[in-house]
């Protein structure tokens, strides 16, 4: 298991650092000055000499990558060309919004895909099957911020049950806050419940065919503890892996939404950070986002080889 961990460690390490690479090229190449932005068109030569000293683009792109690799490695990320304060501040602030709206999406992608992915594989090929099928089909098709328009159009707008948008801060008060996030959570629930609740079904009607669930029905348990105590327990681990995997889809897919819902979190930081070219933000948000993934990935992996002795081998 050791040997298995560190091969992972090493794949872990080269894959972030793979990232980190492709993200400051992709952005090196972005046409536009930041300083020009910065100062405006009409600025003085000498002061754009002199800004694009102080932001460092007077180096060389080389140098310029270590010393950006070198802050991400020791938490120093720079300072913000726009907002002027360290970058780590910026994201710690709007972590504070889009961290529980993630968690709160997730929770309702749960709540609400592995109960219907139950109900499908239970009726298999019956009317409630193809519903909740239907039902993962529009998940996927719909696009969130269609759905989170819709949302306030019905429940702020037409029945004035919730706010269109805004985010008052958790200083006044968790109910007002949770309120505030859950138009948005739902937006950002919908496509994942509907894939949960085809993993979960697909997951579900294979554990069933198991010897193990044949005889828990021959034993006489009911059909509802069959499935809850000993199906479901076991047909967890894929759903569970999809679970890990969306939660960074979540926090990067929020980038949408928050813009749609006027949410100051990441998504709307990056937004409002590449309209302003403000690079070393984008850069800083762009790789968080990418490590998010790789990291929770490679949680999986490690999961999997608990789980799975062979994978060791590989």
């Amino acid at each position: 298991m050791i040997g298995y961990i560190l091969r992972r460690l090493v794949a872990l390490v080269l894959t972030l650092l793979a990232a980190a690479v492709v993200i400051f090229v992709v952005l090196e190449i972005l046409p536009g000055d930041p300083a020009a932005v910065t100062l405006g068109l009409n600025a003085a030569p000498e002061a754009l000499t002199a800004l694009r000293a102080e932001m460092g683009l007077d180096k060389p792109a080389a140098l310029r990558f270590f010393i950006w690799l070198g802050g991400l490695v020791t938490g120093d990320l720079g300072q913000s060309y726009t907002y002027r304060v360290p970058v780590l501040q910026l994201i710690t602030e709007r972590m504070a919004v889009t961290l529980p709206l993630a968690l709160m999406a997730i929770a309702l992608a749960t709540a609400i895909g592995i109960p219907l992915g139950m109900l499908a594989a239970s009726r298999h090929g019956r009317l409630a099957d193809a519903g909740v099928m239907a039902f993962a089909q529009a998940g996927l098709a719909i696009p969130n911020f269609w759905f989170g328009l819709l949302l306030v159009l019905v429940f702020a707008v037409g029945l004035g049950w919730l706010p269109a948008g805004g985010f008052p801060g958790w200083q006044a008060g968790i109910g007002v806050s949770l309120k505030a996030l859950l138009m948005p959570a739902l937006a950002l629930a919908l496509p994942q419940a509907a894939i949960i609740a085809r993993v979960t079904r697909s997951s579900m009607l294979d554990t069933l065919q198991e010897d193990f669930v044949r005889t828990a029905r021959a034993k006489g348990l009911s059909e509802g503890t069959t499935m809850r105590r000993h199906a479901l327990r076991n047909a967890l681990i894929p759903v569970v892996t999809i679970l890990g995997l969306q939660f960074s889809v979540l926090i990067a897919g929020a980038i949408i939404i928050e813009n749609v819902f006027a949410l100051p979190g990441l998504g709307r930081l990056v937004f409002q950070a590449i309209a302003q070219h403000d690079l070393i933000v984008v850069k800083d948000l762009v790789m968080l986002f990418a490590g998010l993934a790789i990291l929770i990935n490679f949680a999986v992996e490690l999961l999997y080889g608990l789980i799975d002795p062979r994978l060791r081998q590989s």
